[in-house]
């Protein structure tokens, strides 16, 4: 089937995300606790989305986000720009000399290796993002003027602050006013949700959101937290996954809020913290549709894994209108991206194409 979208005629960007953007510290192959030096990255959960759909699949994308206007808030500009994501929506917040007034998120992450699991240490309270209000930006321009034809955000994003949450809400009220699809990654994390009303808010908030979204993402874990979907019998340490209560569980969120015009889930059993069985499901005008799987996949660093599924099914959706495309897209843009370090992909779209027809890993020469 293919699903009719309604994409904008008149647009400066294909897409936006809007979220909050790290500077990511990555050990390489030790860990945090004895590291000498660290690799520095951009990263985001809402941020790798819109990055990935511009550096992998060619599209015109810009983040939307708020950085302390200092030494470290003018690294994270170079590091976007380098990835080619356009930077004239961020907003600049005053700071003073050691954060007090806000300062940029850091995030320490480790990869992990075999029985030993990533691990990620972040540093991100009082940032100029979180503290950011409606207010600091102008969403009628950005939405109304400008013109975008997808927006991507999500609720890592949402947890950071209350500002955040109402920050969230009115964006998607205002895109969806002038007719811009809007995607949201659920992204539940209880930490960040902990300080400003814990799972009660983090239902409150994104129940309203879900109001708005056209193609919603999550895991099992976040449908349950954040929606009140739940698959009976399921067990987060059964060594297969119940996908027959994947299914239904989207399917009922998809009754609930009739606006979805799709809902996908990323599907991994973890067997050690480098090798995962990996693939993904997409619900679209009342049918399921599987990806390949990639079992026995072997992960160098799986952070960003599922923000490159999102923007591989985005993609598909964007160019196709066919959810079984899509979901393959997005599946095997998320393998991809799990071959190589970093938060963001590495991956091109002819790479991406190939192993969505079954290319092997053979030399290319």
């Amino acid at each position: 089937m293919e699903l009719s979208l309604n994409l904008r005629d008149q647009y400066t960007f294909d897409a936006v995300s809007l979220g909050e953007v790290m500077l990511r510290l990555d050990p390489g192959e030790g860990r945090i606790r004895t590291a000498r030096s660290f690799r520095a990255w951009e990263g985001g959960g809402e941020y790798n989305v819109i990055r990935g759909l511009h550096k992998c699949f060619g599209m015109h994308t810009a983040v939307i986000t708020a950085f302390a206007d200092n030494e470290i808030g003018r690294l994270m500009l170079d590091l976007i720009e380098q990835g080619g994501v356009d930077t004239s929506l961020i907003h600049w917040k005053k700071t003073d000399g050691i954060g007090r007034i806000c300062r940029n998120g850091l995030n320490f992450t480790e990869r992990g290796y075999g029985i030993r699991g990533a691990v990620g240490c972040s540093d991100r309270a009082n940032t100029a993002i979180s503290q950011a209000t409606p207010k600091d930006f102008d969403f009628d321009y950005i939405f109304g003027k400008l013109g975008v034809r997808w927006l991507h955000t999500g609720g890592i994003y949402a947890a950071l602050s209350e500002q955040a949450c109402d920050t969230v809400i009115e964006a998607c009220k205002t895109a969806k006013k002038y007719g811009t699809l809007i995607s949201y990654d659920l992204n539940y994390r209880p930490s960040m949700w902990s300080a400003i009303g814990g799972q009660a808010k983090a239902q409150e908030v994104n129940k309203e959101v879900a109001k708005y979204v056209d193609v919603m993402i999550g895991n099992e874990e976040d449908f349950t937290a954040c929606l009140g979907f739940q698959i009976e019998g399921n067990d987060a340490n059964l060594k297969e996954l119940n996908i027959d209560g994947y299914k239904k569980m989207i399917g009922e969120a998809a009754k609930a809020y009739p606006n979805f015009k799709a809902v996908a889930t990323t599907l991994r059993t973890v067997r050690t913290a480098t090798v995962n069985d990996w693939k993904a499901l997409c619900w679209a005008g009342g049918e399921i549709y599987m990806s390949r799987a990639y079992d026995g996949l072997e992960i160098m660093d799986r952070v960003g894994g599922g923000d490159s599924f999102a923007s591989g099914l985005i993609y598909g959706l964007m160019t196709t209108g066919d959810p079984e495309k899509a979901v393959n897209y997005g599946a095997a843009h998320g393998a991809l991206a799990m071959t190589t370090p970093g938060d963001t992909s590495m991956a091109n779209v002819k790479e991406v194409e190939a192993i969505m027809g079954g290319a092997g890993a053979r030399v290319k020469r």
